[in-house]
C-alpha cells in the first residue's frame, strides 16, 4: 500500500492545474516524489511512528470546495485569514488582510519573482518525503512580505479550517513568510475542524511554511493544532535566521489520529537568536510526534527551545531534538528542555534530545524527563479541601500553564487555556476553574 500511496499522490499532485510560473518547482517536487519511498519503524526519523492508516486510506482525492467555520481569538485585535480546504476563503477574510497577504495566483510579475526566489530555498535539501509532495502539488498559496525597517501593527492570524468530504481527501499548503531588514511582525498559523454529527473528519493536511527573518528583523509565531480527532496532519516549518534576527515561535499540538511536525531552523550569519517553545496534549489513541532541529552554522548564536507533553489514555507522543553545532559556530549557547507528564499507564512518550557538537567553545546542555503526578503534591491539596479529581486536573494544567504565561499575546493565552483545559477538566466545573471563569 505504500508504493499505491506515492502513485495516487502523485497522480493527484499532476492532475492539479498549476501556475506556470510554478512549473518548474512541481516538475522538481514530483520527481523527488517519485523515487522516494515511504518511511518505516525501520527509518530512524520515523522509527516510533506508523503511517500504515495514511497509506492505508489513500486520501487520493481532491479537496471539496468548502465553507468552513473560522475560530476568532477573542480580544485579540488580528488579521484574519481563511483558508477552507486549501482555498482561500475572500468573503470571510479581513479586507485589510487581503491587501497584506500575496495569493501565488494572484501575484503580479514582480511578485512572482520574489516568491520564485525563496520558495523551496529555506527548506531546500532536507530530504522530507511531504515537502516534495507539497513541492509537487503546489498550485496557490500565501506570501507574506514585511519589508525594510516595517512592523505590522497587528497579528496577522491565519486560520487554516477544513471540513469533511464523501471521500477521504488531501490538503497541500503553503505559507512563505520573509522579513527584510529590521522588520517585526506576528504571524498565528492556525489549523482547525471539527468532527460533526453528520460525519468525521476524513482529510489529511499537509503543510509547508518556509520563514526568512532578515538581518535584525523579529518574527513572533504561533503554530496553533486544534483539529478533530480523526484528522491527519503532516507539517514542515522551516525557518531562516540572518544576522541578529530573533525568532520567537510556539508550536501547539493538540493531537489527531496522526500528527506529525518537523521544524527546522538555521543560524546562518551571526547573533540571531530562536527561542522556542512547544505544548503536545494527545488523548485518547492519538499520536503526536514533534522532531525538531535546529542548526547552529555559525559563531555567535544562541538558542533557547523548551518542550512539555501530557499523556493521557492510550496516547503516544514523540520528542526527537537536535542541536547540532557546526565547526564554525563557536561561541554558541543552546539549551533544549523537554519534559513529560504521563496521566496513566497506558499512554507512551519516546524523548529524545540530542546534542551534536563539532565546536570546542561552547556552552549547551539537553535534557528530557518523564513523570507521572506527584502523589506528594496530591495529597496536599486533597487535605485542603480539593477533591481528587480536581487536584489532577490543577496540577496537569500547571504543568504547561508556565509556557502559556510565556506567550508574547496575553489574547492567545487566554484563548487557549479554555481548548486544553477540557483536556484536562473533562467535566464542565472542573474545566471552569482551570481558566478561573468560576
Amino acid at each position: 500500500m505504500a508504493a499505491e500511496f506515492i502513485t495516487k499522490q502523485l497522480e493527484l499532485a499532476k492532475s492539479v492545474s498549476s501556475l506556470t510560473w510554478l512549473g518548474a518547482i512541481n516538475e522538481r517536487g514530483q520527481r523527488a516524489f517519485a523515487e522516494a519511498t515511504v518511511p518505516t519503524r525501520k527509518t530512524e526519523a520515523w522509527k516510533y511512528t506508523s503511517l500504515y492508516n495514511l497509506t492505508e486510506t489513500g486520501f487520493a482525492n481532491a479537496a471539496p470546495a468548502a465553507q468552513a467555520h473560522a475560530d476568532v481569538i477573542p480580544g485579540l485585535q488580528a488579521l484574519r485569514i481563511v483558508v477552507a480546504n486549501g482555498e482561500l476563503d475572500t468573503a470571510a477574510s479581513d479586507a485589510a488582510a487581503l491587501e497584506l497577504v500575496v495569493r501565488f495566483r494572484d501575484a503580479r510579475p514582480e511578485q512572482q519573482e520574489a516568491i520564485r526566489a525563496l520558495l523551496g530555498e529555506v527548506k531546500a535539501d532536507r530530504g522530507h518525503l511531504f515537502a516534495d509532495l507539497n513541492d509537487a502539488s503546489i498550485n496557490d498559496g500565501l506570501f507574506v512580505l514585511v519589508e525594510k525597517n516595517q512592523r505590522l501593527e497587528h497579528p496577522l492570524h491565519i486560520v487554516y479550517a477544513n471540513t469533511s468530504g464523501d471521500e477521504a481527501f488531501t490538503v497541500n499548503t503553503r505559507l512563505l513568510i520573509a522579513l527584510e531588514q529590521g522588520a517585526e511582525a506576528t504571524v498565528i498559523e492556525h489549523y482547525s475542524g471539527d468532527d460533526t454529527e453528520a460525519g468525521k473528519q476524513n482529510n489529511f493536511t499537509n503543510a509547508v511554511t518556509e520563514i526568512r527573518v532578515g538581518d535584525n528583523a523579529k518574527l513572533v509565531h504561533y503554530r496553533l493544532q486544534l483539529m478533530a480527532e480523526s484528522a491527519f496532519h503532516i507539517g514542515g516549518t522551516f525557518i531562516d535566521l540572518q544576522r541578529d534576527a530573533r525568532y520567537e515561535g510556539f508550536h501547539l499540538g493538540m493531537g489527531t489520529t496522526l500528527t506529525r511536525n518537523d521544524v527546522v531552523v538555521n543560524h546562518n550569519v551571526g547573533g540571531s537568536h530562536c527561542q522556542m517553545n512547544g505544548v503536545y496534549v494527545p488523548q485518547n489513541q492519538q499520536v503526536v510526534d514533534f522532531h525538531t532541529c535546529v542548526e547552529h552554522k555559525v559563531a555567535h548564536c544562541t538558542t533557547d527551545e523548551v518542550f512539555r507533553g501530557i499523556m493521557n489514555d492510550k496516547a503516544k507522543a514523540i520528542f526527537n531534538g537536535r542541536i547540532h553545532i557546526h565547526p564554525d559556530a563557536q561561541k554558541t549557547l543552546a539549551e533544549l528542555s523537554n519534559k513529560n507528564l504521563l496521566l496513566t499507564n497506558t499512554a507512551e512518550i519516546n524523548t529524545k534530545p540530542e546534542l551534536e557538537i563539532y565546536a570546542d567553545d561552547v556552552q549547551c546542555a539537553h535534557g528530557a524527563t518523564v513523570a507521572q503526578l506527584e502523589e506528594k503534591a496530591r495529597f496536599y491539596l486533597q487535605s485542603r479541601g480539593i477533591s481528587a479529581a480536581e487536584a489532577e486536573v490543577m496540577l496537569s494544567f500547571g504543568f504547561i500553564n508556565e509556557l502559556l504565561n510565556d506567550l508574547n499575546d496575553e489574547a492567545v493565552g487566554l484563548w487557549l487555556r479554555p481548548q486544553l483545559a477540557k483536556r484536562f477538566g473533562r467535566e464542565d466545573t472542573l474545566s471552569a476553574q482551570l481558566t478561573g471563569e468560576l
